[in-house]
């Protein structure tokens, strides 16, 4: 990954932004830059006078030099490190109708390896030379908008960078008290609003056995959770031991099994051997075939992912027994999340109580650091998470 040179540290241009700041800021800039370059008792004193630990307006000053990550290259294949490039920039002073907030967490998903790819699709893709973006939980550290007051907690989808300035309409209020503030990137944020929608989507009912493919990941996990909450019989499919249990054990899956031991039909077959009656779609290829196998007439598929052909070059062959979807009368139904955003208070009041009574658990792999944020993200593409992967950037 790239790690290129600071953004706009023109000292004529620093000068002319500090002028702009708010008189309470500046005047606590100058008191911190005394006291660092002073010594013996007038430091001593200077520094009484600063706070114990930093304050908002002290952070305000420290969040106008933020880093991010940008698309230095369309992958070919298997994206690397060097399609990356990691920037410091300094970041403008507020406008009117404008918020300051610093990212405390920002969320890596499989869908953004589609974005690195020129070409048009359900969002638009990544810009070569741009910022990348995706959901990210942060405080407000400074505004100039009365919809946001400093240390109110928002949700955007300005991730892959320190801090950012927004307006209001990109935020998204979530609770403080809530916790831990990442829930609000996993089961209480957009992949749990995945995974309810899909549920959903195919009308789940009472009596169905549910098999769900990438279950220990992101959505798959809640998906589960959520299933067996509605009294369903879940069975899911992992890429390790260790993942097999934690399905069973962390999340109360009714069977699991590791695709990676054999082939995905005779597992299925061996764990419902009376058959399915839906699929929750993550992986596509062997999976999805396996499943239009196990299907019983009248079966329902969620699609919301493929991520076993993300990084291929050539698109594989499709499923060798679609004719199923004939014979059996099946119905298969395509996700995207934003489809549900008109949802999202439903959404948050039922997923909130589960989650809240502890009926519902967040479960994430957390990496540390945005100078992290590019090895996090191939991680996923490599079965490195259990739940969802969160980059910390406190």
């Amino acid at each position: 990954m790239k790690i290129e040179q600071p953004v706009n540290t023109d000292l004529n241009e620093d000068l002319a932004q500090f002028e702009k700041l708010p008189p309470k800021i500046k005047e606590l800039a100058i008191l911190m830059n005394h006291a660092e370059k002073t010594t013996g008792p007038e430091s001593i004193a200077l520094r009484k006078n600063l706070p114990a630990s930093p304050s908002t307006a002290e952070e305000a000053i420290v969040t106008r030099k933020s880093r991010e990550i940008r698309l230095a290259s369309r992958p070919d294949g298997k994206p690397t490190v060097e399609n990356f490039a990691l920037v410091e920039v300094t970041l403008a002073p507020l406008e009117v109708q404008q918020v300051l907030v610093k990212n405390r967490f920002m969320s890596v998903d499989p869908y953004m390896r589609g974005r690195m790819n020129a070409g048009k699709s359900y969002v638009p893709p990544f810009e070569v030379g741009r910022v990348l973006d995706g959901g990210a939980v942060g405080e407000v550290i400074e505004s100039r908008a009365k919809e946001f007051k400093v240390g109110d907690v928002v949700i955007s989808n300005c991730g892959w960078r320190e801090s950012f300035i927004a307006a209001p309409k990109e935020l998204h209020p979530v609770r403080r008290e809530v916790q831990p503030l990442s829930v609000h990137l996993g089961a209480l944020g957009m992949t749990g609003l995945t995974a309810w929608a899909g549920l959903n989507l195919i009308n789940l009912k009472l009596s169905d056995v549910v098999f769900i493919s990438g279950a220990a990941g992101a959505v798959g996990n809640v998906a589960g959770q959520l299933a067996k909450l509605q009294g369903c019989t879940v069975i899911g499919s992992a890429g390790s031991a260790e993942k097999v249990r934690f399905l069973l054990e962390g999340c109360g899956f009714d069977g699991a099994f590791n695709y990676k031991q054999g082939p995905v039909l005779d597992q299925l077959k061996q764990a419902a051997p009376n058959g399915i009656d839906v699929y929750f779609d993550n992986v596509g290829g062997e999976s999805l075939e396996a499943a239009l196998e196990c299907l019983r007439p009248h079966g329902r598929i969620v699609a919301c992912g493929s991520i076993s052909g993300y990084n291929d070059e050539k698109p594989r062959p499709g499923p060798t027994n679609l004719f199923n979807m004939i014979t059996k009368r099946l119905t298969m139904k395509g996700l995207i999340a934003s489809d549900w955003l008109n949802r999202r208070v439903d959404f948050e009041q039922e997923v909130g109580r589960y989650y809240e009574a502890g009926k519902l658990k967040n479960h994430e792999t957390v990496v540390k650091g945005i100078d992290h944020a590019v090895e996090a993200f191939l991680g996923l593409f490599e079965g490195t998470n259990v739940g969802k992967m969160i980059v910390d950037l406190r």
